[in-house]
């Protein structure tokens, strides 16, 4: 593919809608979750960051250094204070007017400082100072900031000149996608990314060339396309100035496998919810952010984010067949219905193309019910409207999927919907779509509670 090609996918819609989504929601002034304390009129959520990089006068960073703490899995995004001396009377609840730099687009905890600003406030031999802490929704804070850190730098130590690629869980549980997300630390002066992805490592091997090659404005890429070969995938990223012009180095080399030859019992077939990620700034890679990562037995993720039920039926014999599930647990329908161009009628019409298909290939599908949305929290993240229609739809589509071998997910989260709307509320879920961690794991623990009797139904409905 030749770079600058513009997919026309939904997943390149929803890149797009990320970046702006970020500029929104850090704009707006919301709350991100019910609070559990109150100090000072803040309300705090969780604990100060810890485990934050450690630097000494021995051990010290580049000029561009690269610092980090304790992921918050509650995090939409942090703040970040520097300090060119270490500071006094701090107060751990509120911003100081003492500082050199603040930040708080920072979209991971892992974080490369812009040095080469403030290079004039290092002191020979003297570190600078730093803390941060955990913001909600709007920017509001979730946790004091936490204790301040010293950062010890050296110009005599060689500065980031690429990204640094972050590796692809391996995981029987919830890590190994058929549809990989790359994520990398972003080096601070970067205005978007160029990957490449290559069948032999380009770093050994001056023949290789790449399969694709792809733009992406955040350090985050979504593959459009299936990985899947018994050899290895290499991939790598580098920087990209506001006119496009490569900055630095490409990153190392990073790889992965998703092997057709691997024997998986289980494999999960859906959207993005399935896909994982969520609370807006967690992806796939997140596991916590999957609910396979739960379940009390190996599988393997085929889901890709932005399906309908038709994606499903259209990719079955490329995506599905060679792996030979036994079961396949399948949890789609939400994008269709929550629109005003798909009918329930379609949706269960694909279904049963799905199960066709299924049975064909000696599959046994394990469908589950569609949890909740919540059409306000998706208009707040993602500038989308919803179906005015959508509970009825979801209640239809429920009632269908409950005719055949399934697993009612629906059930587990009927006792926490919101209001008289039935709306998943959103400590379940943020951006009124994606489940959140909770969410995540209430999905698991009725997958797991209810998987061998889902499995005897499987077996008897599908045995020719």
């Amino acid at each position: 593919m030749r770079l600058g090609k513009i997919l026309k996918s939904g997943f390149n819609a929803r890149l797009a809608r990320l970046s702006k989504k970020i500029a929104l929601l850090l704009a707006a002034s919301m709350i991100a979750c019910a609070p559990s304390t109150e100090t000072k009129g803040l309300p705090l959520t969780e604990d100060a960051p810890d485990m934050l990089t450690v630097t000494t006068k021995d051990s010290p960073l580049s000029l561009s250094p690269v610092i980090k703490w304790r992921k918050n899995v509650n995090a939409v995004s942090y703040e970040l204070e520097l300090f060119d001396e270490k500071p006094s009377n701090l107060d751990s609840l509120a911003p100081a007017d003492t500082a050199i730099f603040t930040t708080k687009n920072i979209y991971s905890n892992i974080y490369n400082i812009p040095l080469f600003n403030l290079k004039d406030k290092i002191k020979n031999g003297r570190p600078l100072w730093w803390r941060v802490r955990v913001l909600g929704i709007g920017g509001n804070p979730l946790s004091p900031f936490s204790e301040t850190a010293p950062l010890y730098t050296s110009s005599k130590l060689e500065e980031m000149h690429a990204p640094i690629p972050e590796p692809i869980p391996k995981s029987s549980h919830g890590g190994t996608l058929l549809y990989p997300v790359y994520s990398w630390v972003r080096p601070s002066e970067s205005s978007s990314f160029e990957i490449e992805i290559y069948s032999l490592n380009p770093e050994s091997n001056p023949y290789a060339t790449p399969l694709d090659t792809y733009l992406s404005p955040i350090a985050e890429f979504y593959d459009p396309l299936p990985r899947l070969n018994e050899n290895p995938f290499y991939w790598r990223v580098r920087s990209l100035d506001d006119s496009g012009k490569p900055i630095g180095t490409w990153s190392s080399v990073a790889s992965f496998t998703t092997s057709p030859n691997e024997a998986w019992d289980v494999a999960v077939y859906g959207d993005s919810i399935s896909h994982g990620g969520g609370h807006l700034s967690f992806g796939p890679e997140d596991l916590e952010y999957s609910w396979l990562t739960y379940l009390d037995f190996p599988s393997l993720n085929l889901s890709q984010s932005g399906n309908v039920t038709g994606d499903l039926v259209t990719r079955f014999d490329a995506d599905v067949v060679p792996f030979h599930p036994k079961y396949l647990l399948v949890m789609c329908g939400t994008n269709d219905l929550r629109s005003e161009d798909f009918t329930v009628k379609q949706a269960i019409m694909n279904t049963k193309l799905l199960i066709e298909k299924c049975m064909q290939n000696d599959v046994k599908p394990i469908f589950l019910t569609l949890p909740p949305i919540n059409p306000g929290n998706i208009e707040r993240a993602f500038d989308e409207p919803t179906d005015p229609a959508w509970q009825k739809k979801f209640l239809e589509f429920n009632e269908f999927l409950r005719t055949v071998p399934h697993i009612d997910v629906a059930r587990s989260f009927a006792a926490y919907s919101a209001g008289d709307d039935n709306e998943l509320p959103e400590w379940l879920g943020l951006d009124g779509l994606h489940e959140d961690v909770l969410g995540k794991r209430l999905i698991a623990a009725r997958v797991n509670a209810d998987w061998e009797e889902a499995k005897e139904e499987a077996d008897k409905a599908y045995t020719r």
